[in-house]
């Protein structure tokens, strides 16, 4: 019922009979709500004064309450939907509960259900039965890319968009990358928390090589060091289903909305660095989070902060190590190459495949889950051993500890013409040199 335009008609001067044509109205019911507003002294309208709120002042025995009805706080009970395992079905029996106590008429399931839609659609941004505050983060790479200039070529460089969003508020984080690594997915990872000041109870991912090793329906077998991040961050990775995107319908319709209103307006910018182009990356997406809804109050960023920010775990500190896990086959001298430099593991596991743990300062061997090697990791050399002695064969180690002390040791234990001989070859072996 359009009881405010009824209402601005008659203020007006209209006639009753006219307004019955323009709205569509029975000439009764045009009548009744003239004569509540005279009744009730209203002869102005303000902004305030809806359709609904004319029709809760000037129809008062409508209100569920005047029929003996007991009102529900839908404020509360969105709020108490929002938490773990919290249903509508047991919040109505609470209800029935406390309507019986006050002797008052409780809403039928389906009636209460109905009011809740009502209220969850007219004032908040998402409805909290399909999804969670707090429960997951989606992410993706964006299937638009950027683009930086080479300085020396001109050539273009592509740049790969890290995109993660929050369902619940879909408060939204982006960031460009040279390439989609694992260690710039994890990267990502690390940001986005930073960025949401919290990490949530799921990781949703797509099926990505970065993130999933082997995609299967039952159990997919995870990235090693993406597994470590989710451990490291007490949270718990859930990838999707192969060619399922509705899994992750929010990070996928936030890719959207990013290429639309980030990627495609900054298609033409020119930028020589990465952190010169993320930065008006991030500009855009502070544009994006806190701009107001169309249909609802509010925005994503006012959401997240009113109700969704306090069901994150805080960052853990201090920040995640990065890691790159790595498969290499130990050589015939018992070493591996890692980056053109060499690293020994006991010599038992020649010829075997071995699982290799990279992180900025160490290198871990890893066989059947137990370590087996470690050695500080060389920087700035190419061709480089490093070899432990626990590491060789019996032989190599005697070889190795072979010194001129060691000899002239050895010498002088069997006798003294031993040790005139070994004293001669080694002054010959001297004087040669000299």
């Amino acid at each position: 019922m359009e009881y405010r335009k009824i209402l601005e008609h008659y203020f007006n001067g209209m006639s009753q009979r006219t307004i019955q044509v323009v709205v569509n109205s029975s000439r009764n019911t045009i009548r009744e709500i003239v004569n509540r507003a005279k009744m009730r002294a209203l002869s102005e309208l303000t902004d305030e004064m809806t359709d609904q709120w004319l029709e809760e002042f000037l129809f008062p025995e409508k209100l569920p309450e005047s029929k003996g009805y007991m009102t529900e706080d839908w404020e509360y009970v969105h709020k108490e939907l929002g938490k773990k395992h919290m249903t509508l079905s047991l919040l109505h029996k609470e209800y029935c509960q406390k309507a019986e106590a006050q002797q008052s008429i409780p809403y039928a399931y389906r009636t209460y259900c109905r009011h809740y839609n009502q209220y969850a659609h007219k004032y908040k941004v998402t409805m909290p039965i399909k999804r969670k505050p707090g429960e997951s983060m989606e992410v993706d790479w964006a299937g638009s890319t950027l683009k930086l200039i080479d300085r020396t070529t001109g050539e273009d460089i592509k740049v790969y968009v890290f995109v993660a969003t929050l369902p619940y508020s879909q408060l939204n984080y982006c960031e460009g990358f040279l390439d989609m690594t694992s260690v710039n997915w994890l990267t990502g990872h690390i940001h986005a928390f930073n960025y949401f000041q919290g990490v949530t109870e799921l990781l949703v991912p797509d099926n990505l090589r970065t993130g999933v090793t082997k995609s299967d329906y039952a159990e997919p077998l995870l990235n090693e060091a993406y597994r470590e991040l989710a451990d490291y961050y007490q949270t718990a990775i859930v990838p999707t289903r192969v060619r399922k995107a509705k899994d992750k319908a929010s990070v996928e319709g936030a890719v959207g909305f990013i290429s639309r209103q980030i990627i495609v307006a900054l298609r033409n910018t020119q930028c020589f660095y990465l952190d010169e182009l993320n930065q008006l990356i991030w500009q855009k997406l502070e544009t994006l989070n806190n701009e107001a809804f169309q249909k609802k109050s509010g925005s994503r960023r006012s959401v997240f902060e009113e109700e969704e920010a306090s069901y994150l775990t805080p960052v853990r500190q201090p920040k995640f190590q990065l890691t790159d896990w790595r498969v290499a086959k130990v050589a015939l001298n018992y070493h591996i190459q890692i980056d053109r430099n060499y690293y020994s593991v006991p010599y038992e596991y020649v010829q075997c495949q071995v699982e290799v743990r990279i992180t900025q300062n160490l290198i871990e061997v890893y066989m059947n889950q137990s370590r087996i090697a470690s050695h500080k990791r060389i920087h700035l050399q190419v061709g480089q051993y490093s070899t432990l002695v626990d590491h060789m064969p019996d032989s190599h180690r005697h070889y190795a500890e072979n010194t001129l002390e060691n000899v002239k040791q050895w010498s002088h234990t069997i006798g003294p013409y031993t040790e005139g001989v070994i004293d001669l070859i080694i002054e010959q072996h001297v004087g040669s040199k000299r």
